[in-house]
């Protein structure tokens, strides 16, 4: 009885949406953000909203939130609505603007008269949206997949670039013919304006990491095929941090961030004092700016740690069957990777070493080709364009 009733109590949320989405006038001066499906505080529409907040207080701004992590955000000085609650749907479809990085899902239909900006939340290097071969992930199809995505996409208003190739792909990956602000990330004004040791500092202390040691940050991405269930992926950590604190524990710490979609548990037992997890950490901007060295995978995060020119090494000990087999990529990644290409846990300390031994120097063409819209003021262009 309790299961039918949820479920038509969800239906009925579902037509209201609908209902109250077509005839109630919207407020101008009312948007609602989300980052990460309501699991963060962070990313490109953190910058815009806090870049609005210091030029436009006249804005009413909500953050919607999943309900388990409400928790998390409630001391943030933000306006925190729970993600498909009653308020939610009440200030969802009187809104005139909604920002988001990731996808609502589908049943949440657009007014004409609301303007929906997605910004995205990554330079691609891995196939994207209708440009992926063959769907791996539970729950769906391939069939299924492209045409959900090209129906969601089909509802984007502005969409948020951050270079020239980004545009090309997003225009084919998601069948976007509107417009496309190609202004550099937003999210990326932090790490252009606050490339500091003052700022670097406050971040190290207020993550308890020791001030006199290096940072090196371990940020993978997901693997489609690797999960327990829709929703809830795994990782399988190949890295062996028993060796690594071995032979850098005296001059590192590494701090570990899966993905979002990644649900795992990491056991760092026996690490304390060198291995971090700050997967849960609110904003992987800060942890950009206090690590000497990003080791990562066939993740977005590079094209954004390279704003910063430090090193990078890239752990693919699975590239052959993520390049060929699950999502494929758009350019040459082994001839272009901004940094050396490794396979065990050894060729990683090796790289560290060198690292050391011989001053780090960025590669002006993918600088170039990737970051050259980075000046630290793309949320104010975003802002132009879509608020003013």
């Amino acid at each position: 009885m309790k299961k039918k009733l949820r479920k038509h109590l969800k239906k009925l949320y579902k037509k209201m949406f609908r209902f109250m989405g077509s005839f109630l006038p919207k407020d101008q001066k009312l948007i609602i953000f989300e980052s990460f499906l309501g699991k963060q505080y962070s990313d490109n529409p953190r910058a815009i909203y806090e870049y609005l907040k210091e030029n436009f207080p006249t804005y009413r701004m909500y953050w919607s939130v999943d309900k388990r992590t409400v928790h998390e955000l409630e001391d943030r000085p933000i306006k925190i609505v729970r993600r498909f609650s009653v308020k939610w749907l009440f200030l969802m479809t009187r809104a005139k603007y909604w920002v988001t990085n990731c996808r609502f899902p589908l049943w949440v239909s657009k007014s004409p008269k609301t303007v929906y900006v997605q910004t995205w939340h990554g330079t691609p290097l891995k196939k994207l949206g209708l440009d992926i071969e063959q769907i791996h992930m539970p729950g769906t199809n391939t069939k299924k997949y492209k045409r959900n995505f090209k129906k969601e996409a089909a509802k984007w208003d502005y969409l948020i670039s951050p270079n020239g190739y980004s545009t090309e792909i997003f225009r084919q990956a998601f069948d976007f013919k509107k417009k496309v602000i190609e202004s550099g990330y937003p999210r990326n004004d932090f790490l252009i304006q606050s490339n500091n040791a003052v700022e670097s500092a406050k971040i190290k202390n207020a993550c308890g990491l020791p001030i006199d040691k290096k940072v090196i940050l371990y940020a993978p991405t997901w693997r489609d095929n690797q999960f327990y269930a829709k929703g809830r992926y795994k990782f399988d950590l190949q890295l062996d941090l028993d060796t690594l604190k071995k032979e850098l524990g005296n001059e590192y710490v590494i701090l570990l961030r899966l993905h979002y979609l990644v649900s795992e548990n990491l056991d760092l037992s026996g690490l304390e004092g060198f291995a971090f997890d700050v997967s849960s950490y609110g904003d992987i901007r800060d942890l950009y700016l206090i690590s000497d060295v990003l080791v990562t995978d066939y993740s977005s995060v590079f094209f954004d740690y390279a704003n910063l020119k430090r090193p990078m090494i890239f752990f693919v000990h699975d590239i052959e069957e993520y390049r060929d087999q699950l999502r494929g990529f758009y350019f040459d990644f082994e001839k272009e990777a901004p940094g050396p290409l490794v396979r065990t846990t050894e060729e990683v300390i090796s790289e560290v070493r060198s690292i050391e031994q011989s001053e780090f120097t960025p590669s002006e063409d993918f600088y170039k080709k990737f970051c050259h819209l980075e000046t630290g003021k793309a949320s104010e262009q975003v802002v132009k364009e879509i608020f003013q």
